[in-house]
């Protein structure tokens, strides 16, 4: 009898640590952004290829190490920001992100910069070995995702512009670095930074009274609901005019074509969904642009696939 109470004793704990540790694992990946980073580097392997590399044969770029170590400092960076922005809004989370914050729970604050750091620095000392511009590009990056963080995710209008801009800031690298530069891939930029911003305001809306409370000033808490609800639908509009002159102007042509085109009906959804503003519409509306984003990222690789065959 004992050595079966035992034996059960033993079992429950076993349950448990695995239970505690699995909690841990995944309280550093939501603590990371680890899902969010993986989409990014997706994004990013796509567009750098398919977008950005105009020359290079899939074997040359397969073998080119200074893109994967560049793109390989990305992923670190953008876990590291996504840890240093959790560990400066863990008490707004607290409310916001109740599930994500109660996981991440088991895990002490501490680990999660002693991650940070060691991020960083793996980061830094690899980009260090590619070149000196690419270490200082990286610098740039991380000091800035710090700052953010830190300060500028409290400002109005500068949260969301720096953090569009941090999103984009690889894309920008890349672009630099194959010195593409051309009308169609700038309003392509235009288009997604537009969208994104759109995508941060409408977030905003959803946690206008928690952000209040922690002192964040952002466009739904100073212009108020009405007014905020016509700069988003002014920036939408703007979109349309983008995409328009994407189809128009660029010959852009294949799966893009038709994803800009589907564009000009998403966008004018999403301002039917605000005009009929409620927190339904809203998450409504936040889901479809960043469902549109995902579509993007696979329309430009089977055009990129079309395009190479």
């Amino acid at each position: 009898m004992n050595s079966e109470k035992e034996s059960f004793q033993q079992k429950n704990y076993i349950r448990k640590f695995l239970f505690y540790r699995l909690s841990q694992f995944v309280g550093f990946l939501l603590g990371a952004r680890f899902f969010v980073a993986a989409l990014l580097t997706f994004a990013l392997y796509v567009s750098t290829f398919f977008l950005f590399n105009q020359e290079e044969s899939f074997r040359k770029f397969v073998f080119d190490f200074r893109v994967h170590g560049i793109i390989f400092c990305t992923v670190l960076s953008i876990l590291a920001g996504g840890i240093i922005n959790q560990f400066y809004d863990f008490e707004k989370d607290h409310i916001v992100k109740p599930f994500r914050t109660r996981i991440q729970s088991f895990i002490q604050q501490k680990y999660f910069l002693y991650v940070y750091l060691a991020l960083t620095v793996i980061s830094l000392g690899v980009a260090s070995f590619i070149s000196y511009r690419v270490l200082i590009f990286f610098v740039v990056y991380q000091f800035f995702m710090w700052f953010y963080s830190h300060k500028l995710s409290r400002i109005l209008i500068l949260n969301n512009l720096t953090f569009v801009s941090l999103t984009l800031y690889p894309f920008f690298g890349m672009m630099v670095y194959y010195q593409t530069f051309s009308k169609k891939v700038f309003l392509m930029a235009v288009f997604l930074f537009l969208i994104l911003l759109c995508i941060d305001i409408v977030k905003d809306t959803l946690t206008k009274s928690v952000d209040k409370a922690f002192g964040y000033t952002t466009i739904p808490n100073y212009f108020k609901s009405k007014n905020t609800k016509i700069i988003l639908i002014s920036l939408l509009i703007v979109t349309i005019a983008v995409s328009m002159k994407l189809i128009a102007k660029t010959g852009i042509e294949g799966f893009m074509s038709y994803y800009f085109t589907g564009g000009l009906f998403v966008m004018i959804v999403c301002i039917y969904l605000l005009l009929n503003s409620s927190r339904r519409t809203k998450f409504l509306t936040l889901s479809l642009l960043r469902f549109w984003v995902f579509i993007g990222i696979l329309a430009m690789l089977l055009n990129g696939i079309e395009g190479k065959l």
